[in-house]
């Protein structure tokens, strides 16, 4: 009996989201942050993260987040403010960083295109790391990625359409574009001595780039190590011995956790289940679990960005590897249609989607309570 079969699979996520008045402008979350546990700043001034433990199974994930949600979205309401499930502002808004040394060298490092970093909200979701089969769960995830599409949640960016995935193209098209071996998806690996190698190459690639641009070696030694230093959407990372995915929108409560739910049972098959990387097309099944070669993945990953659900070639993935592809409708379908939003229409769709967020708490703790 495999360690899954006889213990579950922990899981927990992190989800940011812009925070309006009400006007529908950004602002600070000021006192969102102190009302739960794991309610955080982000490292710009509206954006609220919010975080769970890890969670054994679905439903406590889901019970723990809509508790925390819950309690700041009561507050939020005392202070006439609002939590917004968009990938991006939609249009022009001004979007202030927190003071941060470790803000400060990136900016150094990535140049003016960190910029756009700065207007993305998103979704990580952790997989605990079952003992021995860590790589098979990192590939899965790899091939998973253009699962991202399932969530996308904004397809503009300045007021302009963008992509169906804006908030993924801003990361890995256009912020680190100088810097593709940071915010890219990395290939397959073999073994953790390799994927170590690699996070220790692309860190010192990192020091060097910091180094350059006038930064103190010891600056940067105090605020990235290997592994705070990279960016690629799906990392093992040792500190909480997860596998993570980092590639998801932000998006409505309910959404997010039914692509978890959906993630962590493919990643689980992968753990049980015969894992092949070969051909183009992919499959999921009860006792095989095979990958397609990484330059198809990355095929149907920019796909997903570019088009999102719109594409047939996506949904036929997304099906073989296991996803109810049926049961999801992205937000960014809803919004697109429209070449260009100006700030005053996107101060409305702000709106909209935070009462569409305060709704979705609503009726999912209402049922769960029933």
């Amino acid at each position: 009996m495999s360690a899954h079969e006889s213990d579950p699979i922990r899981r927990s996520i992190e989800v940011e989201y812009w925070v309006i008045d009400e006007a529908g402008r950004l602002t600070a979350p000021d006192e969102l942050v102190s009302v739960a546990p794991g309610v955080e700043r982000e490292f710009v001034e509206p954006l609220l993260e919010i975080k769970t433990t890890p969670c054994e199974t679905t439903a406590a994930l889901r019970a723990e987040l809509f508790d925390r949600l819950g309690r700041v979205l009561d507050r939020a309401a005392e202070l006439d403010m609002g939590l917004v499930p968009l990938a991006t502002p939609v249009a022009d808004a001004e979007v202030d960083e927190l003071p941060s040394e470790r803000t400060h060298i990136q900016n150094e490092v990535v140049g003016e295109n960190f910029a756009y970093v700065r207007h993305c909200a998103g979704t990580h979701v952790h997989v605990e790391q079952v003992s021995g089969q860590a790589i098979d769960q990192l590939n899965a995830l790899v091939a998973l990625d253009p699962a991202l599409a399932l969530v996308n949640s904004s397809p503009y960016f300045g007021g302009n359409s963008l992509a169906a995935g804006a908030r993924s193209k801003l990361y890995r098209w256009m912020a680190y574009d100088d810097v593709p071996h940071q915010g890219r998806l990395w290939r397959y690996v073999d073994d953790t001595e390799e994927w170590t190698r690699r996070l220790e190459r692309r860190h010192e690639e990192f020091v060097t780039a910091a180094m350059d641009a006038g930064v103190d070696r010891r600056a940067i030694e105090t605020h990235f190590d290997p592994e705070s230093a990279i960016w690629t959407p799906v990392q093992l990372r040792e500190e909480f011995g997860t596998v993570e995915w980092r590639s998801p929108d932000t998006a409505l409560p309910s959404q997010v956790l039914g692509l978890a739910d959906s993630l962590v049972d493919v990643v689980s098959r992968a753990v049980d289940a015969d894992v092949t990387i070969e051909g183009q097309a992919g499959e999921v099944t009860d006792d095989r679990v095979v990958l397609p070669e990484f330059d198809a993945v990355i095929g149907y990953v920019n796909a997903a960005i570019r088009d999102g659900l719109d594409s047939e070639a996506v949904r036929a993935y997304l099906d073989r590897m296991g996803f109810a592809v049926e049961g999801y409708e992205p937000i960014t379908h809803e919004l697109a249609g429209r070449a260009t939003v100006s700030p005053d229409e996107a101060r409305g769709i702000r709106l909209d989607y935070a009462e569409r967020l305060a709704r979705d708490v609503r009726r999912t703790t209402s049922i769960t309570g029933d």
